[in-house]
């Protein structure tokens, strides 16, 4: 299997499995599609993340999901409000994703 190609520009998005609480039973995993940012504009997100409300902070970082219902602020909002856990769930991922050093890919 070929390695895949490092480039000095990354993708403009990235997907990755954000395992959202349910309650009463596991969490339930979703691919979300990320935006990709660069550092200076990662570190003002990060400065600004208190100052937004959930569905507005979402919508700036998640570009997509895997779910039969369609992508849009009011779908994201109905996650967040009938899921709590989802919405830290979901921008712990990302961050994590943004900053993480992976030892082996």
């Amino acid at each position: 299997m070929a390695k895949p190609k490092f480039t000095l520009i990354p993708s403009p998005t990235f997907k990755a499995l954000v395992p959202v609480p349910v309650p009463g039973g596991k969490s339930v995993e979703i691919e979300f599609t990320f935006k990709h940012r660069p550092r200076e504009d990662f570190k003002a997100f990060m400065e600004n993340m208190e100052s937004r409300d959930d569905v507005e902070l979402l919508m700036d970082v998640v570009s997509g999901w895997d779910l039969d219902d369609a992508f849009d602020a009011e779908n994201l909002g109905k996650l967040v409000e009938n899921y709590l856990g989802s919405g830290h769930a979901i921008v712990e991922k990302y961050i994590n994703e943004m900053t993480r050093v992976r030892a082996k890919n």
